[in-house]
This record gives C-alpha cells, sequence and structure tokens, in this order.
C-alpha cells in the first residue's frame, strides 16, 4: 500500500479536459487550482495545462497550498519493448518523483478508441489470447522499473482500452506480480458492466489508487443503447461526481479499508465544464466523499 494517509484529491478534468481540450480551453489553470483547494482538496492530478517542469510546476502547486497526487501516463507496451516504454516514460516518472508522488496512474494505449468521437466504444481492441502472459510480464518489468524510482504502477483500467471489462481486470491481476498495482476506477469499471464491490473486494490488497468518477445511470442506458463514442457519452453526461449518481461508496470503500488503504481517493469526473460547474460539482463530490471516508475510517 501507499504510505502517505488517506487523503482526498481532484482530477483537473472537472475543469478542462484532455480528450476534448475545447472543453473548458479557455479556464486557466490558477482558476482550476483555486477552486480545488476552494471545495476542499488536498491534491490535484496532473491536466493539459500543467507545467511538466518541476521546478516550475512546485511554486505554483505551493502557492494554492496543494500537493501533486499522480499523473496519467500513455504506455505502448504492446508496441513497444520495456527498455524503449522506461525510456519513453522517464521525463514523467521523474516530475512525478520529483513532486513527492507514490504512484504513477499507467494505461496501455496500443489501438484505443476513447479518444475518437467518431467510434463507437464497442469498437475497442481486445487483447488476443495469446499476447497475456507477453503483456502481464512486460507490465510486471515495467512496474519493477518504477517501484526503483520509488512509484507504483497503478494500471488504469480504461473504456475503449484493452482492459476494460472485470474479467479483463481479473486476467491483468493474474497475468502480473504483486509490482503492478490496480487503479479502482468507479465510473469506468461501471460503464463497462463491471461491478465494483466485487473488484475492491477481490484485489483489495492491490489497489493503490481510487478514482472515485460517478454515473448517471439513465445516461449510462441511453449511451449503450445508441452504441455511443466515449467521448459523446462523456458530452451527454454519463460521468458526474460521489453523490450525484448511482454507485453507493459505501459499499466500495470499505474493503479497501479493511486491507490498510491508505492512498489518495481522487475525484474525477469527466464533464461539459459549460453544463456542470465546476466549483458546484467539485464541492459536491468533496463534500459526499469526505463524509463517507470519515465514516469508513474515521
Amino acid at each position: 500500500m501507499t504510505s502517505v494517509p488517506l487523503r482526498l484529491g481532484i482530477n483537473p478534468l472537472t475543469w478542462s479536459n484532455d480528450d476534448m481540450p475545447e472543453l473548458g480551453a479557455a479556464t486557466p489553470l490558477e482558476t482550476c487550482l483555486s477552486e480545488a483547494k476552494a471545495a476542499g482538496y488536498a491534491g490535484v492530478e496532473l491536466g493539459n495545462k500543467f507545467p511538466r517542469k518541476a521546478e516550475t510546476l512546485r511554486p505554483i502547486l505551493a502557492r494554492h497550498g496543494l500537493d501533486l497526487v499522480s499523473g496519467w501516463y500513455s504506455a505502448r507496451l504492446l508496441e513497444r519493448s520495456v527498455a524503449d516504454e522506461i525510456a519513453a516514460a522517464a521525463d514523467h516518472a521523474a516530475l512525478l518523483s520529483a513532486l513527492g508522488c507514490n504512484v504513477m496512474v499507467f494505461a496501455e494505449m496500443s489501438g484505443c478508441v476513447h479518444g475518437q468521437r467518431k467510434t463507437p466504444v464497442s469498437r475497442r481492441p481486445v487483447l488476443p489470447e495469446n499476447r497475456w502472459k507477453e503483456f502481464g510480464a512486460r507490465l510486471t518489468a515495467m512496474a519493477a522499473h518504477l517501484e526503483s524510482r520509488g512509484l507504483r504502477l497503478a494500471y488504469h483500467h480504461h473504456m475503449g482500452t484493452v482492459v476494460e471489462t472485470e474479467a479483463e481486470i481479473d486476467r491483468l491481476m493474474a497475468a502480473t506480480g504483486p509490482a503492478v498495482g490496480l487503479l479502482l476506477d468507479t465510473g469506468h469499471l461501471i460503464y463497462a458492466g463491471g461491478d465494483p464491490v466485487a473488484v475492491a473486494q477481490r484485489h483489495a490488497a492491490r489497489i493503490v489508487h481510487v478514482h472515485c468518477k460517478d454515473v448517471r445511470a439513465a445516461v449510462l442506458a441511453a449511451v449503450r443503447a445508441r452504441g455511443s463514442s466515449f467521448l459523446d457519452a462523456v458530452l451527454d453526461g454519463v460521468f458526474t461526481v460521489p453523490g450525484d449518481g448511482m454507485v453507493d461508496y459505501k459499499q466500495v470503500l470499505p474493503p479497501l479499508k479493511r486491507a490498510g488503504y491508505r492512498g489518495w481517493l481522487v475525484v474525477e469526473a469527466e464533464q461539459d465544464p459549460a453544463k456542470a460547474h465546476p466549483l458546484t460539482y467539485a464541492r459536491l463530490g468533496y463534500k459526499t466523499l469526505s463524509a463517507v471516508a470519515r465514516e469508513i475510517w474515521g
């Protein structure tokens, strides 16, 4: 498990979107950070407006009294060697380490479709049976390298990628060594038809990071029926913050408490900020999640 105390953070997707940069394009980074602090959060994850030099980003975060939680890394381990992946990730890992992060958010992007607005999410890649062993070995080697830098690999199952479903999460955990941690994303798992409570119960010992993304059930049913792309589903409002959707965090989080989890709980909800006022939703997410965390962790 991570060594930091349990803390609440937020992803800047609430203010501006990485996959659709036009959403929140005019919102300055300073607005995101000041409102994240005003809503009560202790830290933020990286977004597309963040400087990627530690000496530049550190004083900006310090001015707002925020820590860096982690940052997304797009991997291509199905297409390149572990050595090449280590080289590609070096600058990102160095930034996270320099700013005191404990985990790297890590997702395999080979063949992914979640960033393609005209492609239904159902057309995402599926890993062939004969590649799971190789993929698991490469991930385990990558995780061992990151551990040497003081970072846990937090594998992010994600819609539109090769690790999306509950069964694929189970397969990933079986194919990798204990150095590979799991990022539990409640919203992505429900969208994929999975059960975050069951996954938390089975894999609590491997969960090293949590994205608390809620889901609007009616919107989910509609986008599934339409066969929407991931980005169209986001624009339709499939995701929201804790307290505004169908996820019962009072059931999801206790298995993590029992396993000794002491990392970050991160509110993450990509929405159109023109429709979902960022500070309003940031505050709702914090109010809901902090109350649940207090009840469970004390």
